[in-house]
């Protein structure tokens, strides 16, 4: 029996203990793979109450870096059930944050379920330039470049990074989706990408697709 609500309560609550009693009693039970990633939905509502809590001033940056560290940590546990039976690489990913932004919760949880996924993932890790993207790209040959970003600021860093793609000649060679709070369809349209997401597993679901 899935406890998602109480899945998503220990995230939004900090309570670690608890939330490893869960997630352990859950992976023991042999679930399939699209019952883990609705656990990892309900993390990620759980974060959502976390960002809540936050802008209320009732939690401060330590809980986030603190509520982080959990999702990543449940990520590790549940990613044996995410990736059962893809010992095979699909396709490569250059994943990053984009330049003028440091958050990284959202780009990690979609790195943990690419990489379960079968994906070879590089991560470039927060605050990056467009140089850094086509550098990467010149480097490993990916299938897909994926940005992230929380800050309405990073919707232009994501415009200009698509272009410098596009002027180094690479445009044709990737797909291009962007991920993130601020990002829609418009801005999607705006930037130059192909595909956007707020949700981790939709945005893998997207890339499966591409490298199909």
């Amino acid at each position: 029996m899935l406890q998602l609500t109480e899945i998503t309560k220990a995230v939004g609550q900090l309570d670690e203990e608890k939330l490893n009693q869960l997630l352990e009693s859950f992976v023991s039970g042999g679930p399939t793979e699209e019952e883990a990633q609705v656990v990892v939905n309900a993390c990620q509502q759980g974060m959502a109450i976390v960002g809540e809590l936050f802008e209320s001033g009732e939690y401060f940056v330590g809980d986030l870096i603190f509520a982080g560290e959990l999702l990543t940590q449940s990520m590790e546990m549940l990613k044996p059930v995410i990736g059962r039976g893809k010992s095979v690489k699909v396709g490569k990913i250059v994943l990053g944050t984009v330049e003028g932004d440091l958050h990284d919760i959202g780009k990690n949880i979609f790195r943990s379920m690419a990489e379960a996924a079968g994906f070879e993932v590089y991560d470039l890790g927060i605050d990056q330039k467009p140089s850094a993207y086509v550098d990467k790209i010149k480097e490993v040959r990916p299938d897909v470049i994926g940005m992230s970003g929380v800050l309405t600021l990073a919707l232009e860093s994501m415009r200009k990074t698509v272009d410098e793609i596009c002027k180094a000649g690479m445009r044709d060679k990737v797909k291009i989706i962007i991920g993130g709070n601020p990002v829609t369809a418009e801005a999607c349209m705006q930037i130059g990408a192909d595909a956007f997401t707020t949700n981790a597993a939709d945005g893998v679901k997207i890339c499966q697709a591409w490298v199909k």
